[in-house]
């Protein structure tokens, strides 16, 4: 067993039986799934809008490499800088060099689940760089020293009590503090990070090629504040948020927010296509793309699965998911957690060591069913699991068991062999460890069905 299962399985188990948390997620997801529904209803036709966001964002897939040379073209006609990064390596240690050209000791970063994927923040402490989270959710994990939780909301497994008490701890705030005042201290400080800050970070939700765009939707302004301050504006975007063009916001951008917050349109929304014009007032003096590959070519390379790469992290998956509420997002040990991290994750960090999470689903299709760009999330799962065998990475007790399973399986003959107390034994050897130990194994009866059948209709 892999390392990086192991730990897997225990932090799953004790997030399964935290009261606490199961409490305070549930309530979350409530609250979620409300506004999911209140959200619909700006569609006449949601499954019409669906159909046409998955043709897009599969048509861009399909012809990535025309698209992004598209938004390189245009990006920098207007002095905006592209870099192109093979790996998390690569774009380090390009971000560290933009850092230090501008002599840059400060930086102030919008959420970014890709500086979270290439693990940029540890980078830049390696290199005494101050690198301060501005969404709220984020600052309050980095307080805490812990990753996102979930893609849109990085601090749902937490109560406004854990909030409070984080503050207490760390910032000597009173503990009976309320959500409202948190929010105005933490305002507060960051005004001063903002206008000190020799450099903005950024993700992006969409890269536009016709007119060699950013754009990033948000709900606090802490993006626009992040990017309008700072000389120096660095975003590293993965390949796959490619969209064709600037039209194509008017339907991916209420179907993010419908299905991620269930707003009719966050209320924040910034399109940036370069560094400060002539005419501007404000604005970076230097703005810099890197596109980060780090695995995606190895997912865009499977024809079957490349459609993940279609995902727009609205994160809809995993609230709807069974096994997340259950486990919780810090379990998976990846960036990317859910029904679509466990698709994704395996092809960007290796089969190898990421391929329990495929297999970590009840396949229910409740991803498959809420996603906006129709994603076949529950199938390529399967796909995953598929590949995981065909590359001989299940052990051989596995691989001898089904063989016995599929021969039995073929053929009554084989099937009615051995007898209840032979199958039982059978049974308690080989899966009474993937069972668990909460649960009793299932026994199979004295007699089977056929036999009961064949006995009553014979009498």
């Amino acid at each position: 067993m892999s390392k990086t299962l192991e730990t897997f399985l225990s932090d799953s188990e004790i997030k399964t039986f935290d009261a606490n948390y199961r409490k305070t997620i549930e309530h979350n997801v409530v609250q979620y799934d409300k506004k999911v529904i209140e959200g619909k209803e700006q569609f006449s036709n949601i499954e019409l809008a669906k159909k046409r966001a998955a043709y897009i964002k599969n048509k861009s897939i399909e012809n990535l490499d025309k698209y992004l040379i598209e938004f390189e073209s245009n990006f920098i006609k207007r002095g905006g800088k592209v870099i192109w990064a093979q790996d998390a390596e690569e774009a380090i240690k390009e971000s560290l060099e933009i850092i230090h050209k501008a002599q840059a000791k400060s930086l102030v970063k919008t959420k970014s689940m890709v500086s979270e994927e290439i693990f940029l923040k540890e980078a830049l402490k390696k290199n005494d760089i101050e690198a301060i989270e501005t969404d709220l959710g984020e600052y309050i994990l980095q307080l805490r020293n812990e990753h996102s939780y979930h893609s849109v909301t990085p601090a749902i497994h937490l109560s406004k009590e854990d909030v409070a008490k984080t503050f207490n701890e760390i910032k000597g705030t009173p503990l009976d503090w309320d959500p409202q005042q948190i929010t105005a201290f933490v305002r507060h400080e960051l005004r001063e990070k903002y206008s000190k800050a020799d450099i903005g970070l950024s993700g992006a939700n969409f890269l536009i090629a016709d007119i060699g765009a950013v754009a990033i939707t948000e709900n606090e302004g802490n993006g626009m504040m992040s990017t309008a301050f700072p000389k120096v504006h660095i975003a590293i975007v993965g390949i796959e948020k490619i969209i064709p063009s600037l039209s194509d916001l008017d339907l991916f951008w209420p179907l993010l927010s419908t299905y991620g917050t269930g707003q009719s349109l966050t209320a924040y929304n910034s399109i940036y296509t370069g560094p400060k014009q002539q005419e501007e007032a404000d604005g970076p003096n230097e703005m810099y793309v890197i596109l980060l590959d780090n695995g995606r070519s190895r997912l865009l390379a499977k024809v079957e699965q490349r459609q993940a790469l279609s995902c727009i992290g609205c994160g809809a998956c995993s609230s709807v998911c069974p096994v997340y509420q259950t486990i919780g997002g810090q379990s998976y040990g990846s960036t990317y957690s859910g029904p679509i991290g466990s698709i994704i994750t395996p092809h960007l960090k290796g089969m190898d060591e990421f391929k329990h999470l495929s297999y970590a689903s009840t396949l229910c299709g409740k991803c498959t069913e809420v996603c906006p760009v129709k994603i076949d999330i529950h199938k390529l799962l399967l796909l995953n699991r598929r590949d995981s065998i065909q590359e001989k990475l299940v052990t051989k007790t596995d691989n001898w068991m089904w063989h016995f399973w599929k021969k039995a399986m073929l053929k009554r003959s084989k099937m009615d062999k051995g007898g209840a107390k032979w199958k039982n034994f059978m049974i308690k050897q080989f899966f009474k460890k993937s069972w668990g130990s909460r649960r009793d194994l299932p026994q199979i009866a004295p007699k089977a069905f056929n036999q009961i059948w064949k006995e009553r209709k014979e009498g």
